[in-house]
C-alpha cells in the first residue's frame, strides 16, 4: 500500500501492529542517539514478514470475511491502474444516470484492448457515500450491460471485477426493477460472443457480485468470499442475532477453497502474504498474469464454443438428487 497511507489493522493483526510500532520506535530511538540500529530494525523487519506468513497459514473462514473488507484493501479503480494503460472511464446507462458504484471502461491490457468493468467502493467515508459503498442500484447493472455489449460489439474481451456486499436494497431501487436488471445482465452474459472473464477481489455477496458475475472463466482473490448472504445477515435470519455471524461464515462454506473445491470457480489467485493490502503491486501483478492467461486461452474458442462452455458450466453447478 502507499507508504504516506496510514495503515488500519484488524484485531487479529495486532502481532504485525505491535512490530511495526517497535521499528518505528527502534528508528527514532537510532536517530536521537545517532546509533546504528539497522541491525535489529532489519529482524523486525524479518518478523514482520514471518508474522504475515503465519496468520496467512491460520485463518478462519470469518477472518478471511474480515480481510476481504479490509479498510486498506486495494479496489476495482486501484487494480485498473496498476494492470493496466490508456483507461478512459465511460458513464452512465443511457436511461436513467450515472451510477457511481458501477464504473467500466476500455483498457490496455498485457497490449490488448479490454472491456473493465467492476463495483468501487471509495477509499475513503466520503468516496464510499458517493460510491453507494459498493452497491450498485438497477442502472449500474444497466450501465454494466452497457458496456458489455459495446466490447461485444468492437469484439472486446470483457473482464469484471467483483467486489460488493450486495445490490442497493433500496425502495427506489426496487421500483426501478433491480431485480430484473440482475436477472437481464445474467441472461445475457450467457450468451455474449466475446471471452468473459470474472474475478472476485473483495466481496462477492448475492445477486449483487451474479450481476457481473457470468463469465468463461470465475476467479477468486485469495482472501475473498462469495456466497448468497453476508455470515452476518445469515446470523440474523437463522439466530435473530448478529452474534453467531463466525458459525454463519464456516456453516456457509464461502472461502475460496470452499469455492473450488465444490467447483464453483475456476481457480484462486493468490495474494501477498497477510493479504493483497500489504502489496497492491504484487496483488495486481498476479491477478494481470492470470487474467492474460485466460484471454489467450479463450481466444481460442469460437464464439459458439464459449457461449455453449457457459451454459453448461452454470447449469451443472451445485448439488442434488432426484427421487422417483
Amino acid at each position: 500500500m502507499p507508504q504516506d497511507t496510514v495503515r488500519q489493522f484488524l484485531d487479529f493483526e495486532k502481532p504485525i501492529k505491535d512490530l511495526i510500532e517497535e521499528i518505528e520506535l527502534t528508528k527514532e530511538r537510532s536517530e536521537k542517539t545517532k546509533i546504528d540500529l539497522s541491525d535489529q530494525v532489519q529482524q523486525l523487519e524479518q518478523k514482520v514478514t514471518e508474522t504475515r506468513k503465519d496468520i496467512t497459514r491460520h485463518l478462519t473462514d470469518w477472518q478471511r470475511v474480515q480481510l476481504s473488507r479490509h479498510p486498506d484493501r486495494p479496489y476495482t479503480h486501484k487494480y485498473i491502474e496498476l494492470m493496466t494503460d490508456n483507461y478512459v472511464e465511460l458513464y452512465g446507462d443511457r436511461n436513467v444516470k450515472d451510477d457511481k458504484a458501477m464504473v467500466g471502461g476500455f483498457a490496455t491490457l498485457g497490449g490488448q484492448t479490454v472491456m473493465m468493468i467492476g463495483q468501487q467502493k471509495g477509499s475513503n467515508t466520503k468516496k464510499r457515500q458517493l460510491r453507494n459503498f459498493g452497491m450498485a442500484n438497477p442502472e449500474g447493472y444497466r450501465k454494466a450491460l452497457r458496456l458489455m455489449k459495446l466490447a461485444e460489439k468492437f469484439n472486446k474481451p470483457i473482464i469484471t471485477l467483483i467486489d460488493t456486499p450486495g445490490a442497493f436494497p433500496g425502495l427506489e431501487a426496487e421500483e426501478r426493477g433491480q431485480g430484473e436488471a440482475i436477472a437481464r445482465n445474467i441472461y445475457e452474459m450467457i450468451r455474449l460472443k466475446v471471452p468473459v472473464i470474472c474475478v472476485i477481489i473483495g466481496e462477492g455477496a448475492s445477486g449483487g457480485a451474479l450481476g457481473i458475475g457470468v463469465g468463461d472463466r470465475v476467479f477468486m482473490m485469495e482472501n475473498t468470499w462469495y456466497t448468497v448472504i453476508s455470515p452476518e445477515n445469515c446470523s440474523t435470519i437463522l439466530w435473530r442475532s448478529w452474534d453467531y455471524k463466525v458459525k454463519a461464515a464456516e456453516q456457509l462454506k464461502l472461502t475460496s477453497s470452499k469455492m473450488n473445491e465444490f467447483g464453483l470457480i475456476d481457480g484462486i489467485i493468490p495474494e501477498p502474504d497477510g493479504g493483497a493490502h500489504w502489496d497492491y503491486k504484487v496483488a495486481a501483478e498476479n491477478l494481470k498474469k492470470q487474467l492474460i492467461q485466460s484471454i489467450k486461452e479463450l481466444k481460442t474458442l469460437d464464439p459458439q464454443q464459449r457461449i455453449n462452455g457457459r451454459i453448461e458450466k452454470f447449469s451443472k453447478m451445485g448439488f442434488w438428487e432426484e427421487y422417483k
